[in-house]
């Protein structure tokens, strides 16, 4: 009798447990009842509109993206409505969760002209304007976890690159699914899940910038912690050390329903056996799924692990797609006259063109004297055309003609950064907020190229005339010439053909041919001084003395005077974010190769002004010619290019001071 009694007991507190977990996991979170639309009077037309549409959800189908808009009425009594469950979520589910929220929205909200709700499960709003394809991510709201994680740099850098990547996905969805999941385990080994999601009826650009603006926001609400959400409007991110979704979206997550009870046995052997039922019930299939996991996960690793990175000539014919007729593309550009010339490089001159579908492009023209040309042309074709990342230029195809060799791009229509924040006149157009906006795109760019790219990609040649700003004045790293590729393991190359610019070159990459993506975190921070203070690099006139930019900027930190570096173009309200960023790029520009950060770690400093950070050293003084040079391209071929070495020649770019 002891023994059923105790079976009874346990089945009765598992089922408890489980109905618990699966409320909890619905429970209402807030709701919101706006006071600037101000409320409506009883028995009004906008009532009676309001009460209708709400009902009508009862009666709508499910569909299986769990995004619902609705409007009932005219003019100054319109309701608009819109209603979005979580993306991982059962379509019953999901209508059951709205309907809810329309009885509890009205009994919480009565009167108001504008509400909205949150549960777990979904979001209902209304309003007597229009909210259909609009962002609102100025309120937010949070919820965190009260434990905290053991390693929380580890953790917060891993959870960075991680929500990096989901805002991305999620972000480029379809008009009917903007949402995310995806998992990691920091270099602790300690989990993360998180989840991402927008109102599908925003733009890739909106949905991008609402989630961006909440991912700011973690430091603030729940860094270091073992969970959190941040929760807006128009979107939402979540993150916790447990899966928290289901894996496959449109099915109820896990726990979302609890298992049916058995009957009631009538001695303890049968409830012995029910329980057993239970735990089998629950274990098997538990443990077959984490085999199975196991299994894909390392056969995933064991053919990753057999990619190659050879820059073959099959890599080209694989491309074929992309290949334009040479002809179109001389047509496109007027016979690549110089009114349609946008800029001259090492390699080759840039032009405009424009094609018969009325799409503007850029297409970079190879010099024909440049021994480099084929070599330059596959690493670029091969590189590019698998990089995809809205921080970096979009390759459209290409194009070969005998000795013609042209590269076909995106047109980025505010040319390069540097055209902007050395202008005496344009900088001015670049506030604070927008150049932080810049500085966190080429940020990301970089993590892609270094972390989340099929490869891992040395740019070798980061500076602010290879950043282009598109329409919105967003940065796109662009000219990957002299990019390299590295497979996953490696860490660091060697070659005897240095190339790039002078004054962004990191001192083990100038002097002795050593370059890592440690070579590219130091051109960032270059670059990063070069936004803030509106300075070139190289030289310029201080007072009586030529300054570089580096010892100039160690000189003022050291001394306590950074507001001298800033640009005073800028408002000075944004004065500690602006000493931040000087702080973060002397941290990438150390002697030392392993006192620089990752882009990943820089990620995260940028992004959470709590975070403490650690003292820089003296940096790099390497170069502080102010000789008037500009040296080309010139041949050169070296042993890990499978072409001949030739020692004592280098292909750089020196900037010189103006």
């Amino acid at each position: 009798m002891m023994a059923m009694g105790s079976s009874r007991l346990l089945f009765f507190l598992a089922l408890n447990l489980v109905l618990s977990v699966s409320s909890a996991q619905n429970s209402l979170l807030f709701p919101s009842c706006s006071d600037d639309r101000g409320n409506f009077t009883a028995n009004s037309s906008y009532e009676a509109n309001l009460n209708n549409l709400l009902s009508s959800f009862s009666s709508i189908s499910a569909n299986d993206y769990g995004f619902y808009n609705m409007s009932v009425g005219q003019n100054t009594d319109r309701v608009n409505a819109v209603a979005l469950c979580r993306g991982d979520i059962n379509p019953d589910v999901c209508l059951g969760c709205i309907n809810n929220a329309t009885t509890e929205l009205t009994n919480r909200c009565p009167n108001r002209m504008e509400a909205a709700i949150w549960y777990d499960y979904c979001v209902l709003r209304y309003s007597n304007r229009s909210i259909l394809g609009v962002m609102e991510a100025s309120v937010f709201s949070y919820l965190s976890n009260s434990m905290t994680v053991t390693n929380p740099v580890s953790f917060n850098a891993s959870l960075s690159n991680l929500l990096f990547q989901l805002i991305e996905r999620a972000a480029s969805g379809g008009s009917l699914r903007k949402y995310a999941t995806g998992n990691v385990d920091d270099s602790n080994f300690q989990p993360i899940y998180a989840l991402v999601q927008c109102t599908p009826d925003l733009s890739l650009q909106d949905c991008t910038t609402c989630l961006e603006r909440s991912f700011q926001q973690i430091p603030r609400c729940c860094g270091g912690r073992r969970g959190g959400r941040v929760i807006t409007t128009s979107c939402s991110l979540q993150f916790e050390m447990e899966r928290f979704y289901n894996a496959s979206p449109g099915t109820p997550p896990p726990s979302s329903s609890p298992p049916p009870p058995s009957n009631e046995a009538t001695n303890s052997t049968g409830n012995k056996n029910n329980t057993s039922r239970i735990v089998i019930a629950v274990v098997v299939p538990s443990a077959s799924v984490m085999i199975l996991t196991l299994c894909v996960y390392l056969f995933l690793r064991a053919r990753k692990r057999k990619e190659t990175v050879e820059t073959t000539d099959e890599d080209i014919i694989s491309a074929e797609s992309l290949q334009f007729d040479f002809g179109t593309i001389r047509t496109a550009t007027n016979n690549f006259s110089d009114e349609y010339k946008l800029g001259q490089g090492g390699f080759g001159a840039v032009y405009k063109g424009r094609l018969s579908s009325g799409e503007d492009i850029a297409v970079k023209r190879l010099s024909r004297e440049s021994g480099q040309g084929d070599l330059e042309f596959k690493n670029e074709v091969l590189l590019v055309a698998k990089l995809q990342h809205r921080n970096l230029v979009r390759l459209l195809g290409f194009s070969l003609e005998r000795t013609e060799r042209l590269l076909v791009y995106e047109f980025v229509p505010n040319a390069s950064l540097d055209r902007f924040i050395f202008d005496p006149r344009k900088r001015e157009q670049l506030d604070w907020e927008q150049r932080y906006k810049i500085i966190g795109g080429i940020a990301r760019g970089l993590l892609y190229l270094h972390e989340d790219s099929r490869l891992r990609i040395i740019h070798r040649d980061l500076k602010a005339s290879n950043v282009l700003l598109d329409a919105d004045m967003n940065p796109k790293i662009a000219d990957f010439g002299m990019a390299r590729l590295f497979s996953m393991d490696e860490t660091q190359g060697n070659t005897s053909r240095i190339v790039g610019t002078y004054g962004y070159m990191a001192p083990e990459y100038a002097m002795h041919g050593q370059f890592s993506v440690k070579s590219d975190v130091f051109s960032f921070g270059v670059l990063v001084l070069e936004i803030v203070t509106g300075r070139r690099n190289n030289c310029f006139r201080d007072a009586e003395n030529v300054e570089d930019l580096l010892s100039y900027a160690w000189k003022n930190w050291r001394e306590g005077s950074t507001v001298n570096l800033i640009d005073p173009t800028l408002m000075v309200s944004s004065k500690a974010e602006m000493t931040r960023c000087i702080h973060i790029a002397l941290l990438c520009v150390q002697e030392n190769v392993v006192d620089r950060p990752t882009m990943a770690s820089v990620g995260v400093m940028l992004n959470s002004n709590s975070l403490t950070l650690p003292l820089p050293s003296q940096p790099a003084f390497f170069m502080h010619s102010t000789i008037q040079s500009d040296l080309s391209s010139v041949t050169d071929h070296s042993n890990d290019e499978t072409l001949p070495l030739s020692k004592n020649e280098v292909s750089i770019t020196e900037l010189s001071c103006r």
